[in-house]
């Protein structure tokens, strides 16, 4: 499915506005075969003939991306399944979410499926996306400018992939994929979790969770998973009806999911931008060996507002070392609070080497850095660059100014692979969740160690 030689794009349509038109239009961007099929068309669809059926289809085709009503898949299925193309994506809607009806339908569509061994995503998706293959499986318009990245998102809710990877473009982050599962017919969040674990452009997986009716492979997914998962759980109000009407979600008890990701060791937040925040966090930093976090700010007023934050969101601030204070103090004699955090009460020339004495600070498992944007001195990005994986420890960095004048010195914090953040309480936050991380992580690995003795 996510590394196809060749896609059918069935039901392929000429007419704009259609989903198989714009199905179309964005899959013809592969780099690679992509065959519009429609017995009914004629003449040529972005460069490439028409087909009447996939079993038509001369070259190799992994991936079908079906963009039919519902009462004709399963005889689609067959087709797909008889010309050996193992995985489909189905943009219907009308099935499990939609009643008895549409429950049966959908059993019917498994079981073809399953007869084939055909791996479908859906239904009532509207697809994936994968920006670095230019792999456009959506119906969506504007996914080709969301950008590459290292963060996979796996949402329930097609429309909730899409924000969540248009918000990556407007972060500057992009994903690795984005995957709507819709129904999860047989590809849910199981299959996803382990897909992304073992694709070496994902370095996070994000979930956006409304409910499912297998809590125990969902969770014992995230703890095998080696990369870092972070999961977003929707209905803390009574939304059962509505999520159960749109993706056939049973929503469950909101505690008992929050509970069961923090028993497996997956921290979770309550909101999109915390999912990307976190998956920032994680995805380009060492594990955290610990929570505790020290702060180095160059204003105090942010910094008491990070301080505050961080403490709610489960982080802890412990006091800095004997050799890392009298570090701070030939730098900062006397002038400003050289605890922890350290303020400097404005940026100045030797602002990194107090970031680094922190940074070197046995005390601490976690770095943040607040600094509001000056001209004249810039950020300290070569005292930052390779500092987290010279310490082993997350070095995030928060700050605001004037875009533009700022741009390029953002772009070389980028480049040297730290975590930038735009306000105080995002940055805090994800220090909150890399600290919740590493105490979770430490749980579980903890348990496991009793369990085997």
């Amino acid at each position: 499915m996510f590394d196809p030689s060749g896609i059918a794009v069935v039901g392929a349509s000429a007419s704009e506005g259609k989903i198989g038109y714009e199905a179309m239009a964005n899959a013809a961007a592969f780099d690679g075969p992509v065959y519009p099929v429609n017995p009914s068309g004629s003449g040529t669809l972005f460069g490439e003939p028409f087909v009447e059926s996939v079993s038509d289809i001369g070259g190799d085709v992994d991936l079908a991306l079906c963009c039919v009503p519902g009462p004709a898949l399963p005889d689609v299925l067959e087709e797909c399944g008889e010309a050996g193309i193992g995985a489909a994506v189905v943009y219907a809607s009308g099935f499990a979410e939609a009643g008895d009806e549409g429950e049966r339908l959908q059993a019917r569509v498994v079981d073809v499926a399953d007869e084939h061994d055909v791996s479908l995503l859906g239904p009532n998706t509207s697809g994936f996306v994968v920006p670095e293959r230019d792999l456009r499986c959506s119906f969506a318009s504007g996914v080709e400018k969301i950008p590459a990245g290292n963060t996979a998102v796996v949402a329930q809710s097609g429309g909730v992939a899409h924000v969540l990877a248009f918000q990556s473009r407007r972060q500057g982050r992009g994903v690795s994929a984005m995957v709507g599962l819709g129904n999860r017919a047989n590809v849910g969040f199981t299959e996803a979790i382990d897909y992304f674990d073992g694709d070496e452009r994902t370095d996070a997986i994000v979930l956006h969770v409304e409910g499912t009716d297998d809590g125990r492979g969902l969770l014992e997914a995230c703890r095998e998973s080696d990369t870092p998962v972070v999961a977003y759980k929707v209905g803390q109000s009574d939304v059962g009806e509505f999520a159960e009407s749109h993706t056939g979600a049973l929503t469950g008890d909101h505690e008992l999911y929050t509970a069961g990701f923090a028993q497996y060791g997956v921290p979770t937040v309550d909101a999109t931008d915390d999912l990307l925040d976190a998956a920032a966090a994680l995805g380009n930093s060492p594990e955290p060996a610990g929570p505790n976090v020290g702060v180095v700010t160059a204003q105090a007023g942010p910094g008491i507002i990070v301080t505050d934050r961080i403490q709610r969101a489960g982080g802890r601030l412990p006091e800095l070392g004997a050799e890392t204070r009298a570090r701070i103090d030939d730098v900062l004699p006397g002038v400003t609070y050289t605890g922890n955090p350290v303020d400097t009460g404005r940026p100045m020339p030797e602002f990194g080497e107090l970031v680094t004495a922190v940074a070197e600070d046995d005390a601490v498992d976690i770095v943040l850095v607040y600094e509001l944007f000056e001209e004249a001195l810039g950020f300290p990005v070569a005292s930052l660059s390779g500092l987290a994986e010279r310490v082993g420890k997350p070095v995030l960095f928060a700050t605001e100014g004037v875009e533009e004048e700022m741009a390029e010195e953002k772009a070389a914090l980028a480049e040297a692979g730290v975590p930038t953040f735009e306000t105080p309480e995002r940055a805090a936050d994800a220090a909150g969740v890399l600290a919740r991380y590493a105490e979770l992580s430490a749980r579980v690995a903890a348990e496991e160690v009793s369990r085997d003795a």
